[in-house]
């Protein structure tokens, strides 16, 4: 039997060392519907549109998710949006987009305005609101419950995953995450957000 791997903000002895996700890429329907869903609902750029180069029936879709990193769609006019996904072994369960965590009321608030349907939960290290594209395919937008700097993000996760671990505790929470900050001598700056149940399950309800 194998023992758990390590958490560690050490970088492994591996073959490569990827550098940062440079975009993921999905199956999508139909350009308006993706369009409507990723640049009208999730407000991202449309940066670029062209012929997938593998199957050139298809239209490749580049969307900035706000960092620039990109999220792509193979679509094509002949696939209709589905309402559910039920995501198999090598699927992708959800996507996870980061939002600003002064703009989390606003962003619940008109999700709620345009009647999309969502969930809202506390995460322990973060606050999220779940929703789905025009495809099924869960949404998740997070907001961090501290702030934390982007090149020091894996120090954090993996020190407040030793503070869990330490204390006993089922998942990382917001104790943890101030704990690790004040380890490594970063700045605490805990984020307004409001109180959400610790539900685990988003397969079923509002989302």
């Amino acid at each position: 039997m194998s023992s758990d791997p390590p958490v560690t903000a050490d970088r492994p002895d591996s073959t490569l060392h990827v550098e940062g996700t440079d975009h993921v890429t999905l199956v999508g329907s139909t350009v308006e519907d993706t369009v409507a869903f990723y640049r009208d609902t999730l407000g991202m750029r449309l940066v670029m549109r062209q012929p997938n180069l593998d199957s050139t029936d298809e239209t490749h879709l580049f969307f900035d998710a706000g960092d620039g990193r990109l999220v792509t769609f193979f679509c094509d006019e002949e696939r209709d949006s589905v309402e559910r996904q039920d995501p198999d072994v090598g699927a992708v369960h959800h996507l996870a987009f980061r939002l600003d965590p002064e703009q989390f009321r606003e962003t619940r608030e008109n999700l709620r305005e345009t009647g999309r349907r969502f969930s809202e939960f506390d995460r322990g290290a973060f606050h999220s609101l779940y929703t789905r594209d025009h495809n099924g395919l869960t949404i998740e937008l997070v907001a961090d419950k501290f702030a934390i700097p982007d090149d020091r993000r894996a120090e954090v996760l993996a020190r407040a995953h030793a503070a869990r671990v330490e204390a006993e505790a089922e998942y990382v929470r917001g104790e943890d995450l101030r704990t690790a900050l004040e380890a490594l001598d970063l700045p605490v700056e805990e984020h307004d957000l409001p109180d959400a149940p610790t539900g685990t399950d988003v397969s079923e309800g509002r989302a």
